[in-house]
């Protein structure tokens, strides 16, 4: 976790306290991280250690009580320029359609929609959406929903993409589908990718490094370094390196008591 030169998103001594009534509850701990541009980090941890909580400070939609963050170079004040965010939940607007629901990027940002429509449909295309552009959210499946997320996400050619559990509720075929996707589209626009999961086998699937959290208050125990050739097709999964990265994580965990070995 030194500190890098070239660092797209610095997180340096970031700290998040929540005031209560009750007492104040700390849910980060002086968290420190670099990630390069164009890479691919997924940060792994127990649920509730705070890993939506550090997409949510990096995403400017929670202010930090401590430290600071700074994306390309410029200390973080509200949500960054070129960013895209895929949320647990699709997050759908039910009375739009699902093109509609894509284009609403656009307009958030204050552009012109006619000028985004054909990358919409592009982009649903490509994630298997065609033919249900018209469609509305309540007729499509859980997967499709969140595949409409992702388009609506990528719709503006975001630098910066958070991912926060994004395929964590989908069944394992439609997870493994959209993985590959995932990774095809990164390695295809070089974009600088957080995605928080709880899953060992997807985070090193898809991370060039994986941050581990502990439980909470969160903070990293260790970040670990993925060096398997990319592409990866889905068969790397039962590769023995593969393995030993998968093993390594679990055993780093286990020795802090938040899994069995």
């Amino acid at each position: 976790m030194k500190a890098n030169s070239d660092a797209y998103v610095r997180i340096s001594h970031l700290g998040k306290v929540y005031p209560s009534q009750r007492g104040d509850v700390e849910a980060l701990v002086d968290l420190n991280l670099d990630i390069r541009p164009g890479e691919f980090v997924s940060v792994l941890g127990p649920s509730g250690c705070g890993k939506s909580t550090l997409l949510k400070c990096i995403a400017g939609l929670e202010p930090v009580t401590s430290g600071n963050i700074q994306i390309n170079g410029r200390p973080l004040d509200g949500p960054p320029d070129r960013l895209g965010v895929v949320f647990q939940r699709d997050v759908l607007l039910d009375w739009r359609t699902i093109l509609n629901n894509v284009l609403l990027q656009a307009e958030f940002l204050g552009h012109k929609r006619a000028a985004y429509r054909d990358r919409a449909l592009q982009l649903l295309q490509r994630f298997g959406l065609q033919g249900f552009e018209d469609r509305h959210p309540w007729e499509l499946s859980g997967g499709m929903r969140q595949r409409a997320s992702i388009c609506r996400a990528l719709l503006c050619d975001p630098e910066l993409l958070l991912m926060d559990e994004p395929f964590g509720a989908l069944d394992a075929m439609t997870r493994d589908d959209l993985n590959l996707e995932l990774t095809r589209i990164w390695q295809g626009t070089n974009k600088t990718v957080l995605f928080i999961t709880h899953s060992i086998v997807e985070a090193v699937f898809l991370s060039d490094r994986v941050a581990m959290m502990s439980r909470g208050p969160g903070r990293f125990i260790d970040v670990i370094e993925i060096d398997l050739p990319r592409p990866r097709a889905l068969s790397v999964r039962e590769t023995q390196e593969f393995g030993h990265y998968t093993q390594k994580i679990r055993h780093h965990f286990a020795e802090l008591g938040i899994l069995q070995e």
